[in-house]
């Protein structure tokens, strides 16, 4: 499920190298040591890089989204064992390595959305400065992949970031929350990046997890988005008649006069159970 779209790429120059961004990748360099390392540690916040971390020595893998020029790279290589960029654009994939010799970086040149998450065999972060043009495809490669990582830290346009966070929700955060915890990271205004970007980015963690609903849920979750500002009762109508979808609604102690954003997975689960279960 794709729910909108949106583009962004990390990086400043580094290492002598210069390099235009471009304009129809949305590439904006981040050019903030202090919030580039903030990205690394979070990511590093997981499992074994959490415990290496404590005890000084560097461990794991992470997945590097759009790793530009390399600045958050550098940033990762500091806290990981094994970093494996995914670069889109061929001249930057190309460079990069030339900027850390004898580090322990893997650079694939290909889209993130057709890198093959099943190829990593150990426990993996995410981390990122990622387009804001395709955010949600790529979360949801992310959530959805067979492996998952185990922490994922995304540098993102800082509305989406806040609607995904909402406890007035949409489309896109019911699905998020459907797959991760959801947290907030930092703030970053858009002079932090070179060009500087029309909006405010913000870090978003996520903490991938089962799924709370399974997928046949988000059918009737669609259905009942398709007119957001609408009462959800009108926009179920057709599935039970409306004396029928007014006593589900008082059964489930949820408001008639809900609109769709009102409800969380809990709610729509129980109402898929009554209406598509019976």
């Amino acid at each position: 499920m794709v729910v909108g779209r949106e583009r962004l790429i990390s990086g400043i120059r580094t290492v002598g190298i210069k390099m235009k961004n471009k304009k129809s990748l949305g590439q904006h360099w981040l050019k903030n040591r202090a919030i580039l390392d903030e990205i690394a540690d979070l990511a590093a916040e997981c499992g074994a890089e959490a415990s290496a971390s404590r005890d000084s020595e560097k461990t794991g893998v992470v997945v590097e989204i759009g790793p530009g020029l390399g600045t958050l790279t550098s940033s990762l290589l500091k806290r990981f064992g094994k970093v494996i960029a995914v670069e889109y654009d061929e001249n930057l994939a190309k460079n990069l390595p030339k900027s850390f010799p004898g580090k322990n970086l893997e650079v694939i040149n290909t889209d993130i959305l057709d890198f093959d998450f099943t190829s990593i065999s150990q426990p993996y972060a995410v981390a990122g400065n990622i387009p804001y043009y395709i955010t949600s495809p790529i979360i949801e490669k992310l959530l959805t992949a067979e492996n998952k990582p185990e922490q994922i830290v995304l540098l993102i346009q800082k509305e989406v970031a806040e609607r995904i966070a909402s406890d007035k929700e949409t489309m896109l955060s019911l699905f998020v929350k459907n797959y991760a915890s959801v947290q907030l990271g930092p703030v970053v205004g858009r002079a932090e990046f070179t060009p500087p970007p029309k909006v405010d980015s913000q870090v978003i963690i996520l903490e991938p997890h089962a799924a709370v609903v399974k997928e046949e849920v988000f059918k009737l979750i669609k259905r009942g988005f398709a007119a957001p500002r609408k009462k959800l009762i009108h926009n179920l109508a057709g599935l039970e008649s409306k004396e029928e979808l007014v006593g589900i609604f008082e059964e489930l102690d949820i408001n008639a006069d809900a609109r769709p954003g009102d409800l969380h997975l809990p709610d729509w689960q129980k109402l898929y159970v009554e209406i598509c279960e019976k």
